[in-house]
Protein backbone atom coordinates (compact mmCIF):
# COMPACT_ATOMS: atom_id res chain seq x y z
CA UNK A 1 0.00 0.00 0.00
CA UNK A 2 0.96 3.50 -0.57
CA UNK A 3 0.90 6.59 1.71
CA UNK A 4 1.23 10.32 1.02
CA UNK A 5 2.66 12.47 3.65
CA UNK A 6 2.96 16.35 3.19
CA UNK A 7 4.53 18.10 5.87
CA UNK A 8 4.12 20.79 8.50
CA UNK A 9 6.03 24.07 9.27
CA UNK A 10 9.34 24.26 9.60
CA UNK A 11 10.29 21.91 6.96
CA UNK A 12 10.44 25.19 4.50
CA UNK A 13 13.85 26.49 3.00
CA UNK A 14 15.14 29.57 0.90
CA UNK A 15 14.12 29.05 -2.93
CA UNK A 16 12.34 25.37 -2.30
CA UNK A 17 9.62 26.23 -4.43
CA UNK A 18 12.28 27.41 -7.35
CA UNK A 19 12.67 24.21 -9.55
CA UNK A 20 8.78 23.17 -9.23
CA UNK A 21 7.60 26.28 -11.51
CA UNK A 22 9.45 24.63 -14.28
CA UNK A 23 6.61 22.03 -14.76
CA UNK A 24 3.91 22.84 -16.52
CA UNK A 25 1.24 24.24 -15.40
CA UNK A 26 2.62 25.00 -11.92
CA UNK A 27 3.41 28.30 -11.48
CA UNK A 28 -0.19 28.83 -13.10
CA UNK A 29 -1.88 27.11 -10.15
CA UNK A 30 0.19 28.12 -7.18
CA UNK A 31 -0.06 31.89 -8.29
CA UNK A 32 -3.72 31.31 -8.80
CA UNK A 33 -3.58 29.79 -5.24
CA UNK A 34 -1.76 33.21 -4.56
CA UNK A 35 -4.88 35.51 -4.10
CA UNK A 36 -6.73 33.34 -2.20
CA UNK A 37 -4.11 33.10 0.57
CA UNK A 38 -3.23 36.48 0.57
CA UNK A 39 0.55 36.17 -0.19
CA UNK A 40 2.49 36.15 -2.75
CA UNK A 41 3.94 32.25 -3.42
CA UNK A 42 6.12 32.37 -6.39
CA UNK A 43 7.24 35.66 -4.71
CA UNK A 44 8.54 34.03 -1.38
CA UNK A 45 8.67 30.47 -2.62
CA UNK A 46 11.58 31.41 -5.28
CA UNK A 47 13.31 34.27 -3.41
CA UNK A 48 12.07 35.00 -0.18
CA UNK A 49 14.79 34.69 2.98
CA UNK A 50 14.49 32.43 5.49
CA UNK A 51 13.22 35.11 8.18
CA UNK A 52 10.74 35.82 5.89
CA UNK A 53 9.36 32.30 5.22
CA UNK A 54 9.60 31.93 8.61
CA UNK A 55 6.50 34.32 9.47
CA UNK A 56 3.89 31.98 10.05
CA UNK A 57 1.12 33.98 7.59
CA UNK A 58 3.61 33.46 4.96
CA UNK A 59 4.93 29.56 5.60
CA UNK A 60 1.88 28.00 5.96
CA UNK A 61 -0.21 28.52 2.81
CA UNK A 62 3.14 27.73 0.64
CA UNK A 63 3.07 24.68 2.31
CA UNK A 64 -0.17 23.38 1.47
CA UNK A 65 0.20 25.24 -1.74
CA UNK A 66 3.50 23.27 -2.92
CA UNK A 67 1.88 19.81 -1.87
CA UNK A 68 -1.33 20.28 -3.45
CA UNK A 69 0.51 21.17 -6.54
CA UNK A 70 3.45 18.88 -6.10
CA UNK A 71 0.65 16.06 -6.06
CA UNK A 72 -0.88 17.29 -9.17
CA UNK A 73 2.09 16.94 -10.99
CA UNK A 74 3.12 13.47 -9.45
CA UNK A 75 0.31 11.67 -10.51
CA UNK A 76 -1.30 13.74 -13.48
CA UNK A 77 -4.22 15.41 -11.44
CA UNK A 78 -5.31 14.52 -8.15
CA UNK A 79 -8.26 12.00 -9.21
CA UNK A 80 -5.49 9.94 -10.09
CA UNK A 81 -4.08 10.49 -7.16
CA UNK A 82 -6.87 9.34 -5.90
CA UNK A 83 -7.03 5.90 -7.32
CA UNK A 84 -3.40 4.96 -6.46
CA UNK A 85 -3.41 6.18 -2.50
CA UNK A 86 -3.83 3.87 0.01
CA UNK A 87 -3.85 6.37 2.78
CA UNK A 88 -2.58 10.11 3.60
CA UNK A 89 -1.79 12.17 6.24
CA UNK A 90 -0.23 15.78 7.09
CA UNK A 91 2.06 16.83 10.11
CA UNK A 92 0.30 19.95 11.07
CA UNK A 93 -0.74 22.25 8.53
CA UNK A 94 0.20 19.67 6.49
CA UNK A 95 -3.39 17.89 6.93
CA UNK A 96 -5.06 20.42 4.94
CA UNK A 97 -3.16 19.41 2.01
CA UNK A 98 -3.90 15.52 2.88
CA UNK A 99 -7.41 16.69 3.24
CA UNK A 100 -7.63 17.64 -0.30
CA UNK A 101 -6.07 14.66 -1.47
CA UNK A 102 -8.88 12.81 -0.04
CA UNK A 103 -10.93 14.94 -1.65
CA UNK A 104 -12.57 16.24 1.80
CA UNK A 105 -12.22 19.95 0.73
CA UNK A 106 -11.52 21.39 -2.68
CA UNK A 107 -7.44 23.06 -3.27
CA UNK A 108 -9.45 26.68 -3.14
CA UNK A 109 -11.06 26.01 0.28
CA UNK A 110 -8.04 24.59 1.72
CA UNK A 111 -6.19 27.92 0.93
CA UNK A 112 -8.80 29.83 2.66
CA UNK A 113 -8.20 28.04 5.39
CA UNK A 114 -4.50 28.41 5.57
CA UNK A 115 -4.88 31.92 5.00
CA UNK A 116 -7.04 32.11 8.15
CA UNK A 117 -4.96 29.59 10.19
CA UNK A 118 -1.73 30.94 9.41
CA UNK A 119 -2.44 34.62 10.12
CA UNK A 120 -4.36 33.38 12.92
CA UNK A 121 -1.80 31.77 14.73
CA UNK A 122 1.19 34.26 13.69
CA UNK A 123 -1.35 37.16 15.81
CA UNK A 124 -1.56 34.74 18.57
CA UNK A 125 2.60 33.82 18.60
CA UNK A 126 3.15 37.95 18.82
CA UNK A 127 1.29 38.15 22.01
CA UNK A 128 4.01 36.44 23.90
CA UNK A 129 7.80 35.16 22.94
CA UNK A 130 7.66 31.35 22.23
CA UNK A 131 8.97 28.93 20.38
CA UNK A 132 9.96 25.97 20.24
CA UNK A 133 12.76 23.00 20.68
CA UNK A 134 13.35 19.30 19.42
CA UNK A 135 14.46 17.01 21.56
CA UNK A 136 16.51 14.26 19.64
CA UNK A 137 17.03 10.92 21.97
CA UNK A 138 16.92 10.15 25.29
CA UNK A 139 14.32 8.11 27.12
CA UNK A 140 11.23 9.55 26.06
CA UNK A 141 9.56 9.40 29.60
CA UNK A 142 12.09 11.02 31.01
CA UNK A 143 12.01 13.76 28.32
CA UNK A 144 8.36 14.29 28.20
CA UNK A 145 9.52 14.08 32.63
CA UNK A 146 11.64 17.00 31.95
CA UNK A 147 9.50 18.94 29.65
CA UNK A 148 6.20 19.01 31.95
CA UNK A 149 8.48 19.75 34.89
CA UNK A 150 10.16 23.29 32.87
CA UNK A 151 6.38 24.59 32.69
CA UNK A 152 6.60 23.08 29.00
CA UNK A 153 4.48 20.91 26.53
CA UNK A 154 5.42 18.33 24.41
CA UNK A 155 4.20 19.80 21.71
CA UNK A 156 4.81 17.39 18.97
CA UNK A 157 5.48 13.66 19.80
CA UNK A 158 6.93 12.59 16.48
CA UNK A 159 8.56 9.07 17.30
CA UNK A 160 11.85 7.68 16.40
CA UNK A 161 13.66 9.54 19.16
CA UNK A 162 12.51 12.97 18.92
CA UNK A 163 9.46 15.24 20.71
CA UNK A 164 9.61 18.57 20.14
CA UNK A 165 9.07 20.81 23.26
CA UNK A 166 7.05 24.29 23.45
CA UNK A 167 6.78 27.49 25.58
CA UNK A 168 8.09 30.85 26.14
CA UNK A 169 11.48 31.11 25.41
CA UNK A 170 12.41 32.03 29.07
CA UNK A 171 11.04 28.66 29.71
CA UNK A 172 13.03 26.97 26.64
CA UNK A 173 16.20 28.45 28.08
CA UNK A 174 15.64 27.08 31.23
CA UNK A 175 14.88 23.67 29.63
CA UNK A 176 18.08 23.88 27.65
CA UNK A 177 20.26 24.48 30.51
CA UNK A 178 19.43 21.63 32.23
CA UNK A 179 18.27 19.19 29.53
CA UNK A 180 17.28 15.43 29.55
CA UNK A 181 19.75 12.93 30.28
CA UNK A 182 21.13 11.23 26.87
CA UNK A 183 19.45 13.93 24.48
CA UNK A 184 20.35 16.55 22.22
CA UNK A 185 18.08 19.70 22.19
CA UNK A 186 17.62 22.08 18.53
CA UNK A 187 15.53 25.21 18.94
CA UNK A 188 13.44 25.59 15.47
CA UNK A 189 12.52 27.71 12.94
CA UNK A 190 9.20 28.52 14.26
CA UNK A 191 7.79 31.74 15.05
CA UNK A 192 6.29 30.32 18.11
CA UNK A 193 4.37 27.45 20.29
CA UNK A 194 2.55 26.09 17.86
CA UNK A 195 -0.20 23.13 18.98
CA UNK A 196 -0.23 24.38 22.53
CA UNK A 197 -2.09 26.47 24.94
CA UNK A 198 -0.16 30.05 23.56
CA UNK A 199 -2.46 29.00 20.18
CA UNK A 200 -6.05 29.29 22.07
CA UNK A 201 -6.48 32.12 20.23
CA UNK A 202 -6.85 31.52 16.60
CA UNK A 203 -8.99 28.46 17.64
CA UNK A 204 -11.99 30.50 17.58
CA UNK A 205 -10.72 32.66 14.00
CA UNK A 206 -10.15 29.13 12.38
CA UNK A 207 -13.67 27.69 13.72
CA UNK A 208 -15.36 30.88 11.95
CA UNK A 209 -13.43 30.05 8.89
CA UNK A 210 -14.36 26.26 8.85
CA UNK A 211 -17.83 27.20 8.99
CA UNK A 212 -18.28 28.31 5.40
CA UNK A 213 -15.96 25.21 4.24
CA UNK A 214 -18.52 22.73 2.42
CA UNK A 215 -16.29 19.20 3.33
CA UNK A 216 -16.96 15.38 2.06
CA UNK A 217 -16.42 12.10 3.73
CA UNK A 218 -12.71 11.24 2.79
CA UNK A 219 -12.49 9.06 -0.54
CA UNK A 220 -9.53 7.09 1.37
CA UNK A 221 -8.06 6.83 5.01
CA UNK A 222 -7.04 10.06 5.89
CA UNK A 223 -4.81 9.72 9.49
CA UNK A 224 -5.28 12.02 11.93
CA UNK A 225 -2.50 14.39 13.60
CA UNK A 226 -5.14 14.00 17.13
CA UNK A 227 -4.98 10.06 17.69
CA UNK A 228 -3.45 8.30 14.34
CA UNK A 229 -7.34 7.17 13.39
CA UNK A 230 -8.70 7.38 10.01
CA UNK A 231 -11.10 10.05 9.99
CA UNK A 232 -14.46 8.67 8.39
CA UNK A 233 -16.30 12.00 8.07
CA UNK A 234 -15.55 15.47 6.50
CA UNK A 235 -17.17 16.91 9.70
CA UNK A 236 -14.85 15.36 12.27
CA UNK A 237 -12.11 15.91 10.08
CA UNK A 238 -12.68 19.67 10.16
CA UNK A 239 -13.05 19.40 13.80
CA UNK A 240 -10.06 17.85 14.05
CA UNK A 241 -8.09 20.49 12.05
CA UNK A 242 -10.11 23.01 14.41
CA UNK A 243 -8.66 22.23 17.67
CA UNK A 244 -5.17 21.16 16.05
CA UNK A 245 -3.93 24.44 16.28
CA UNK A 246 -4.07 24.12 19.77
CA UNK A 247 -3.41 20.68 20.85
CA UNK A 248 -0.21 18.64 20.32
CA UNK A 249 0.74 16.78 17.12
CA UNK A 250 0.68 12.80 17.92
CA UNK A 251 2.68 11.97 14.78
CA UNK A 252 4.16 8.88 16.12
CA UNK A 253 0.53 7.28 16.42
CA UNK A 254 0.35 8.27 12.70
CA UNK A 255 3.26 6.18 11.24
CA UNK A 256 1.80 3.54 13.71
CA UNK A 257 -1.63 3.35 12.00
CA UNK A 258 0.93 3.75 8.73
CA UNK A 259 2.39 0.09 9.97
CA UNK A 260 -1.07 -1.60 11.23
CA UNK A 261 -2.17 -0.82 7.46
CA UNK A 262 0.78 -2.36 5.89
CA UNK A 263 2.05 0.47 4.18
CA UNK A 264 4.83 -0.76 1.81
CA UNK A 265 5.82 2.73 0.62
CA UNK A 266 5.46 6.20 1.75
CA UNK A 267 6.29 9.37 -0.54
CA UNK A 268 6.40 12.68 0.97
CA UNK A 269 5.40 15.83 -0.62
CA UNK A 270 7.79 19.04 -0.74
CA UNK A 271 9.19 20.28 1.15
CA UNK A 272 10.24 16.86 1.72
CA UNK A 273 12.73 15.25 4.10
CA UNK A 274 11.08 15.57 7.58
CA UNK A 275 8.34 13.18 7.41
CA UNK A 276 10.54 10.09 5.73
CA UNK A 277 13.16 11.11 8.03
CA UNK A 278 11.06 10.06 10.84
CA UNK A 279 9.35 6.92 8.74
CA UNK A 280 13.50 5.57 7.68
CA UNK A 281 13.98 5.01 11.38
CA UNK A 282 10.30 4.10 12.56
CA UNK A 283 8.94 1.78 10.01
CA UNK A 284 11.61 -0.28 8.69
CA UNK A 285 11.08 -1.75 5.73
CA UNK A 286 8.68 0.62 3.91
CA UNK A 287 10.05 2.15 0.57
CA UNK A 288 10.51 5.96 0.94
CA UNK A 289 10.67 8.53 -1.40
CA UNK A 290 11.27 12.47 -0.73
CA UNK A 291 9.94 14.79 -3.26
CA UNK A 292 12.55 17.57 -2.38
CA UNK A 293 13.06 18.72 -6.31
CA UNK A 294 11.38 17.34 -9.62
CA UNK A 295 14.42 15.21 -10.39
CA UNK A 296 12.48 13.24 -7.28
CA UNK A 297 9.49 12.34 -9.42
CA UNK A 298 11.15 9.11 -11.19
CA UNK A 299 12.01 7.63 -8.06
CA UNK A 300 8.29 8.17 -6.51
CA UNK A 301 6.51 7.20 -10.15
CA UNK A 302 8.74 4.00 -9.27
CA UNK A 303 7.03 3.35 -6.10
CA UNK A 304 3.59 4.32 -7.45
CA UNK A 305 4.26 1.61 -9.88
CA UNK A 306 5.45 -1.14 -7.37
CA UNK A 307 2.57 -0.17 -4.43
CA UNK A 308 -0.11 2.28 -5.43
CA UNK A 309 -3.48 0.68 -6.59
CA UNK A 310 -4.21 -0.41 -9.62
CA UNK A 311 -5.91 1.99 -12.07
CA UNK A 312 -9.02 -0.23 -13.89
CA UNK A 313 -8.86 2.78 -16.77
CA UNK A 314 -5.24 1.50 -17.38
CA UNK A 315 -5.09 0.74 -21.18
CA UNK A 316 -1.57 -1.24 -20.66
CA UNK A 317 -3.65 -3.97 -20.95
CA UNK A 318 -6.73 -5.90 -20.09
CA UNK A 319 -8.29 -4.90 -16.45
CA UNK A 320 -8.90 -8.27 -14.08
CA UNK A 321 -12.37 -9.49 -14.37
CA UNK A 322 -12.46 -9.31 -10.37
CA UNK A 323 -10.47 -8.23 -7.96
CA UNK A 324 -10.64 -8.25 -3.79
CA UNK A 325 -10.45 -5.55 -1.15
CA UNK A 326 -8.81 -6.91 2.17
CA UNK A 327 -9.13 -5.89 5.73
CA UNK A 328 -6.07 -3.18 6.32
CA UNK A 329 -5.59 -4.51 9.64
CA UNK A 330 -7.16 -6.34 12.75
CA UNK A 331 -10.16 -6.18 14.12
CA UNK A 332 -14.32 -6.15 13.89
CA UNK A 333 -15.63 -5.73 10.21
CA UNK A 334 -19.11 -3.46 10.03
CA UNK A 335 -20.87 -2.59 7.10
CA UNK A 336 -21.08 0.69 6.19
CA UNK A 337 -22.87 3.77 8.23
CA UNK A 338 -26.37 2.98 7.58
CA UNK A 339 -25.68 -0.58 9.19
CA UNK A 340 -26.26 -2.34 5.79
CA UNK A 341 -23.89 -3.99 2.76
CA UNK A 342 -24.50 -3.09 -0.76
CA UNK A 343 -26.08 -5.97 -1.88
CA UNK A 344 -24.57 -8.30 -4.41
CA UNK A 345 -24.62 -6.62 -8.06
CA UNK A 346 -24.41 -3.00 -6.19
CA UNK A 347 -22.78 0.08 -8.15
CA UNK A 348 -20.12 1.61 -6.47
CA UNK A 349 -18.07 4.80 -7.17
CA UNK A 350 -14.50 4.98 -6.14
CA UNK A 351 -14.14 6.15 -2.61
CA UNK A 352 -17.53 5.11 -1.63
CA UNK A 353 -17.89 3.44 2.21
CA UNK A 354 -18.83 -0.39 1.97
CA UNK A 355 -17.68 -1.01 5.45
CA UNK A 356 -15.51 0.11 8.37
CA UNK A 357 -12.80 -2.45 10.55
CA UNK A 358 -13.00 -1.06 14.25
CA UNK A 359 -10.10 -1.44 16.64
CA UNK A 360 -9.95 0.25 19.93
CA UNK A 361 -8.30 2.86 18.59
CA UNK A 362 -10.69 3.87 16.17
CA UNK A 363 -12.26 2.62 13.09
CA UNK A 364 -10.95 2.06 9.05
CA UNK A 365 -12.81 2.91 6.64
CA UNK A 366 -13.25 -0.01 3.86
CA UNK A 367 -13.47 1.80 0.05
CA UNK A 368 -12.68 0.72 -3.32
CA UNK A 369 -10.21 3.24 -5.57
CA UNK A 370 -12.18 2.21 -8.61
CA UNK A 371 -15.73 2.31 -10.01
CA UNK A 372 -17.06 -1.70 -9.12
CA UNK A 373 -19.85 -3.82 -9.03
CA UNK A 374 -20.26 -6.10 -5.95
CA UNK A 375 -20.06 -9.50 -6.82
CA UNK A 376 -19.83 -11.30 -3.31
CA UNK A 377 -19.40 -10.78 0.01
CA UNK A 378 -16.87 -13.01 1.93
CA UNK A 379 -17.45 -11.71 5.69
CA UNK A 380 -20.78 -10.60 7.52
CA UNK A 381 -21.09 -7.55 10.16
CA UNK A 382 -19.57 -8.20 13.30
CA UNK A 383 -16.98 -11.18 11.69
CA UNK A 384 -13.73 -10.26 13.58
CA UNK A 385 -10.94 -9.92 10.71
CA UNK A 386 -7.33 -10.50 10.61
CA UNK A 387 -4.89 -8.36 8.57
CA UNK A 388 -5.37 -9.16 4.97
CA UNK A 389 -8.41 -11.20 5.22
CA UNK A 390 -10.52 -10.74 2.10
CA UNK A 391 -13.84 -9.43 2.50
CA UNK A 392 -15.45 -8.71 -0.74
CA UNK A 393 -15.31 -9.40 -4.63
CA UNK A 394 -15.40 -6.56 -6.79
CA UNK A 395 -15.88 -6.30 -10.44
CA UNK A 396 -13.69 -3.26 -11.96
CA UNK A 397 -16.60 -1.12 -14.60
CA UNK A 398 -13.00 -1.66 -16.66
CA UNK A 399 -13.62 -5.37 -16.91
CA UNK A 400 -17.39 -5.21 -17.11
CA UNK A 401 -16.94 -2.55 -20.01
CA UNK A 402 -14.13 -3.43 -21.52
CA UNK A 403 -12.45 0.34 -21.60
Amino acid sequence: MLVIAAPGQGAQAPGFLSPWLELPGFAERVGAWSELAGVDLIKYGTSGSAEEIRDTAVAQPLLVAAAIAAAEALFGGLDQARVHTGAASGHSVGELGAGVLARVLTAEDAMRLVQVRGQAMAEAAAIEATGMTAVLGGDEAEVLDSIEAHGLTPANINGAGQVVAAGTLEQLAAFAADPPARARLRPLEVAGAFHTRHMAPAVDALREAAATVTVSDPVLPLLSNQDGAAVRTGADWLERIVTQVSAPVRWNLVMRTMTELEAGALIELPPAGTLTGLARRAMPGVALAALKTPDDIAAATALIAEHGALDPYDDGGPAPEWRLLVAPLAGTFRHGTVGAAPTVGAALSPGAEIGHVEQRGGRHMITPPFPATVLEWLVEDGDPVSAGQPLVRLQPYAARTGR
